[in-house]
């Protein structure tokens, strides 16, 4: 246990007696890695964080961080943990310096020891000359990383994350990220973290774990999950998505391995062992059979074609993505 930094063992959370958010999850997070949860909405993710931050007890199994039980030893994980929720945790009509100081008092952080780790907090984040300016006035992505900051003033072992980069343009979630993995890198802080951004996974994630309807699906680094889905993928945008599924299927020389659909972008996926050897074939069997090929591409799988082979969807980002926007940008208003 020396080297894991969080441990699952059947974790199990029941709301109201009936709603199985959590269903026997058992995972090991090591020292000094960023560990990422994927998973549709509904999946457990808040849910498996909100246990681990000791806000929620779990209805049996056991977790641990640091090696410290969540549940009974939960002042002592506190004292260690860093936490940035999907909600709004600052307040707009104070300055960012103000936020930091009312969580410091919060935090318990020594009265001769506040005013610079709040210095040293903002230098990080590149807040410092912003830090007298009301929060009302920062953008997204200044907000975010005032909200890690606060965070950070305990001086944690583990940050956790959830959905950090959520809502914020490309450049923001850019910065926030160079941000985090520098705490890793130079603290070796261990980083644990949700998020509907597949990209952003992929890039950062040491580690990551795919949940459904409460259960592990698959764990593993990003490289070898890819790897499991193995071959090449024949990308396809057709004018008849179901016959063009039917007929592929049939190609059983070609070297298939699987066939979906990404409703969202309206191509078809097929998964082969050498597309540019397949690509001439389907097309050809395709045409004549009457489809329409608009355009088609080949590429590496990715870690959406790991969700669709393991959970058998996508995530849907849009929904959440508009609601959380909406909610910060009413916040900011006032």
């Amino acid at each position: 246990m020396a080297d894991i930094a969080v441990s699952t063992r059947g974790l199990v959370k029941i709301y109201s007696n009936t709603v199985k958010a959590l269903d026997g999850v058992s995972i090991n997070v090591n020292h000094g890695e960023i560990f990422a949860v994927l998973g549709p909405n509904g999946a457990g993710k808040t849910t498996l964080m909100r246990i681990l931050t000791t806000q929620l007890r779990p209805t049996s199994g056991e977790a641990y961080v640091l090696g410290y039980n969540v549940v009974s030893d939960g002042d002592k994980v506190r004292r260690f943990i860093g936490y940035v929720p999907q909600e709004f945790s600052v307040w707009t009509d104070l300055s960012g310096y103000e936020n930091l100081l009312i969580y410091a008092k919060i935090y318990g952080v020594p009265r001769h020891e506040i005013n610079e780790r709040i210095n040293e907090v903002l230098r990080f984040m590149d807040l410092s000359d912003a830090s007298k300016r009301l929060v009302r006035t920062y953008s997204g992505g200044m907000i975010r990383r005032l909200e890690i900051a606060t965070a950070l003033l305990i001086e944690p072992e583990i940050l956790f994350l959830d959905e950090p980069t959520i809502g914020l343009d490309p450049a923001a979630r850019k910065m926030v990220w160079d941000k985090l993995t520098a705490l890793n890198k130079e603290l070796g802080l261990t980083i644990f973290f949700n998020s509907h951004y597949m990209d952003e996974v992929e890039m950062y994630a040491d580690r990551l774990v795919i949940l459904n309807k409460g259960k592990v699906v698959v764990e593993g680094a990003a490289d070898e999950l890819k790897r499991s889905v193995g071959g090449e993928v024949v990308e396809l945008t057709v004018d008849d998505m179901s016959k063009t599924v039917h007929r592929v299927n049939e190609m059983n020389s070609l070297g298939i391995r699987d066939v979906n659909i990404d409703n969202d972008r309206g191509i078809v996926r097929v998964i082969v062992d050498n597309a540019e050897e397949a690509l001439p074939v389907i097309i050809t069997t395709l045409r004549d059979a009457g489809v329409r090929i608009i355009k088609a591409s080949i590429s590496r799988p990715t870690l959406d074609d790991v969700f669709l082979k393991y959970v058998g969807g996508k995530i849907s980002e849009e929904g959440r993505l508009q609601e959380v926007r909406t909610l910060r940008s009413v916040i900011k208003k006032g």
